[in-house]
């Protein structure tokens, strides 16, 4: 049987970066998916001449620009700017809060006014709470934005996302909203953003190329024979079920996709559209090609493929998205999390490892962060 040095087990993005950086060390390497595919959530499937992201939009963007150069090293990045758009009872407004935003809600022009109105609509909320703190999410958010932005914006894709109201919601889940007295509708803030020419796809090949690789392939199936061939294994998997459950399931919400294909060259005129209003059953209609094609491009391209997302409670079998952090979980994680720090040979990255949402950038730095305790 041949032995490496290090097992991998998922070929998403935490998997191939830290593959990448121990094959490049000399170190021999053996990654392992259950699925068909490499890349993780963010595998691209090719439709129409189009780069689908499978798992819902993926952009990258970060401020640190070693990461950036790292990934621009296997494939140049495109000028995507992320400005998506929220559509409420069939009005529409820019994301995030900003001046286009107020203007489109209140007519207001000026910061100024716009900040007026936020103040006098969160002094009305806070004053209804007689003294005491925001007690659950629509508090919270009440608190922070006001009534109109509360209920337009934010209310009903919430409580589609979580499956539960907001007053149903802990605070913590927003800590804050934030707001822009300027017209910019880039929805992040950090130095750098864009999407791979070409899909993701090329970054993962990129990171995994001359890595020996086995698709299809459950390492739970075969739990002994696997752990038999590696000195060390970097897992990315869902922690609790590497444990065997021992402490009970943590929770996870997950996505549902209902993708079509339509006889039209641009069906929204942006990538990304929120339905914000609780009656509407998808959180957001995702239109694939503008992530990549802009201008005459989108025309030439016959045909455009969407997406609709429609956050369920996640099941045994179903691809967990989104980690549930409320108490009673994060508490659960942490009974985990202890006897994952016990282990000496073995490394767990990822959200699903780590039972958090990360940011794609934050993954790529993780991995080599973890990378750099094992040298």
């Amino acid at each position: 049987m041949k032995q490496y040095d290090y097992l991998i087990v998922g070929a998403g993005l935490y998997g191939s970066t830290f593959a990448y950086l121990a094959g490049r060390e000399g170190k021999t390497v053996l990654v392992i998916d259950k699925r068909s595919h490499l890349g993780g959530n963010v595998y691209c499937e090719d439709r129409e001449g189009i780069h689908i992201h499978k798992y819902g939009a993926h952009i990258f963007h970060t401020s640190n620009k070693k990461v950036w150069d790292f990934v621009n090293s296997f494939v140049e990045f495109n000028r995507y700017t992320n400005s998506p758009v929220a559509n409420w009872q069939g009005q529409l407004y820019n994301l995030p809060f900003n001046m286009n935003t107020f203007y489109q809600m209140w007519g207001v022009k000026t910061p100024a006014e716009a900040q007026a109105m936020i103040d006098a609509q969160r002094a009305e909320a806070i004053s209804a709470f007689q003294g005491y703190g925001p007690r659950n999410l629509e508090e919270q958010a009440l608190s922070l934005v006001g009534r109109d932005i509360y209920e337009y914006l934010i209310k009903g894709y919430t409580e589609k996302q979580w499956g539960r109201r907001c007053t149903e919601l802990p605070a913590f889940i927003i800590r804050r909203l934030p707001v822009r007295f300027t017209f910019d509708n880039n929805y992040f803030n950090d130095s750098y953003q864009g999407i791979p020419i070409g899909g993701y796809n090329r970054l993962i090949d990129g990171l995994l190329q001359g890595i020996e690789i086995h698709t299809d392939t459950d390492f739970f199936l075969n739990r002994p024979h696997w752990e038999r061939m590696a000195k060390r294994i970097v897992f990315t998997g869902k922690i609790d079920e590497f444990y065997g459950y021992r402490f009970g399931k943590l929770e996870y919400r997950t996505v549902r996709f209902e993708e079509e294909v339509l006889d039209m060259p641009n069906y929204q005129g942006n990538a990304v559209i929120n339905y914000t209003e609780r009656e509407v059953p998808y959180t957001r209609v995702i239109e694939h090609k503008h992530f990549e094609m802009f201008g005459e491009e989108v025309y030439k391209c016959p045909k455009t493929v969407i997406s609709k997302e429609y956050p369920i409670e996640w099941k045994d079998g179903m691809e967990p998205y989104y980690p549930v952090n409320d108490e009673l979980n994060n508490t659960l994680y942490k009974r985990y999390k202890e006897l994952a720090d016990q282990e000496t040979n073995v490394f767990f990255g990822g959200r699903l490892a780590e039972y958090k949402y990360y940011d794609m950038h934050q993954i790529v730095e993780n991995a080599w962060k973890t990378w750099g305790n094992c040298k």
